[in-house]
């Protein structure tokens, strides 16, 4: 990029920052959720840092425009952005050794107190980024940012021992000491100690903490895993909103089932599943359940995490993928979206596609090309606004059609306790096949939701 073009959607590009920054009055400064306190001090404004290979230009924009989304979300306020084209990030400052004393300026210059990169830094990156600026900030990564604002924003004891677990598992490798003056413990002349280095005690007492964060959310897993059993067996179909970050699905949820949940247009609003009863045009009654959404490079730790949450989508019988039609990066976010679910074991299954905030879009022709990128994926494709209540009606008829698409073949052991079941079996199961064997009866049939709800204990 040419040093020159200093301005990139109002915002300055890393020289003469001090002329293209203009302070907010005290009238068009809105409040702001504070920054969750990863550092010291309460954090406003950011520079945000991101490198780039030859032609990647716009991705590496478009990257930075949702980190400053990211950061907005968090409570602070990108002042200034710094890019370099190289292919790779540099071992020590992540961007070369002249571009970090422009940052530096750059931070002197405006008063900032954040520098986020939009990729991934190692514990000695973030150090000797902190040690070149001579202003007093903190830096930050891509993953690191996300966690906080998931640790602002989990409502549920589920999710904050969820956020917690992930926030500690991405700090464990960057415990850090600071040279031989921490020791102490050794085996000669001076180095002997009162025992344990700080940085041992810190590195201890996380690996117990995460222990006991692991055994709660197994309990907290034991629990949902009853509340879905329960829901198996009524037969009840389950149908997942999923889709990228601020896409509309907590509004969608709303909308259909009047749920009551927060629903801003902010990234990452709702972390904690929410799971609601909806009546389809026809009459059946079936559970939507709202998730937490997607992003593009998502940390795995966080998945990990989260993993008995993400399950509502893996677990689920048809899945809504919900996505922003005023959004410019549509194709890509719709990407990313379906590649992750592929990575959690939840593709295959009948798909809804609800292109979102079509009234914050003008252009047909951009409409029919989001329909064509939907159709090919191979599931069916309504045009809504969930803030109108545009096509909900149509949304309502092609998921009842999804919902009775649920016949499928399973097999069963039936013990000889249950054998009261065949004629249940006989009565509402297709192409039936029974074998009796002495551990029991072994059933293969063709049934629905509802029979297979009542047989959900027996599957093999």
């Amino acid at each position: 990029m040419d040093e020159n073009e200093n301005m990139h959607g109002g915002l300055p590009f890393y020289i003469e920052v001090t002329e293209t920054v203009i302070p907010e009055s005290e009238e068009e400064r809105a409040p702001r959720e504070k920054l969750h306190e990863i550092r010291d001090g309460e954090i406003r404004k950011a520079v945000t840092v991101s490198i780039y290979p030859q032609g990647g230009e716009k991705e590496c924009l478009d990257g930075l425009e949702e980190l400053g989304r990211l950061l907005d979300t968090a409570g602070a306020e990108v002042c200034a952005i710094v890019t370099q084209m190289r292919p790779s990030p540099d071992s020590r400052f992540g961007i070369g050794s002249g571009k970090i004393g422009e940052l530096s300026r750059i931070c002197r210059d405006t008063g900032a107190q954040l520098i986020v990169y939009d990729f991934e830094l190692t514990p000695s990156q973030i150090k000797a980024i902190e040690d070149a600026v001579e202003a007093e900030v903190s830096v930050l990564d891509r993953s690191m940012l996300i966690l906080d604002i998931f640790a602002s924003r989990a409502q549920s004891a589920e999710g904050r021992l969820q956020v917690e677990l992930a926030q500690l598992k991405y700090t464990a490798p960057r415990l850090m000491g600071k040279g031989r003056d921490m020791s102490r413990l050794g085996g000669g002349i001076g180095t002997r100690g009162p025992g344990e280095s700080k940085l041992e005690i810190d590195r201890r007492r996380l690996k117990v903490r995460v222990a006991q964060l692991e055994e709660e959310l197994r309990r907290v897993e034991k629990n949902r895993s009853t509340l879905r059993a329960a829901r198996n067996r009524s037969g009840i179909k389950k149908c997942a909103i999923v889709g990228y970050t601020n896409a509309g699905k907590s509004t969608l949820l709303n909308l259909l089932t009047d749920a009551g949940i927060l629903a801003e247009n902010k990234l990452f609003a709702t972390l904690d599943p929410t799971t609601r009863q909806y009546e389809l045009p026809g009459g059946t009654k079936i559970l939507l359940t709202d998730t937490v959404g997607f992003i593009k490079n998502l940390p795995h730790h966080l998945i990990k995490a989260f993993k008995s949450t993400l399950d509502e989508a893996v677990l689920a019988d048809v899945l809504i993928i919900v996505t922003d039609a005023s959004d410019t990066g549509f194709a890509d976010r719709l990407e990313v979206t379906e590649r992750l679910l592929r990575e959690l074991g939840a593709d295959g299954k009948p798909t809804l596609y609800g292109v979102n905030k079509c009234d914050a879009v003008e252009d047909g022709e951009r409409l029919s090309q989001m329909k064509c990128i939907a159709a090919s994926s191979g599931g069916s494709c309504v045009f809504m606004s969930a803030l109108t209540g545009e096509g909900v009606d149509e949304f309502g008829r092609k998921l009842e059609e999804l919902c009775a698409l649920g016949k499928s073949t399973v097999c069963v052991r039936l013990p000889a306790s249950e054998g009261a079941l065949m004629g249940l079996i006989y009565k509402d199961g297709e192409n039936v096949s029974a074998d009796y064997r002495e551990d029991g009866i072994y059933v293969t049939l063709t049934c629905d939701e509802k029979l297979r709800g009542r047989l959900s204990d027996y599957i093999i």
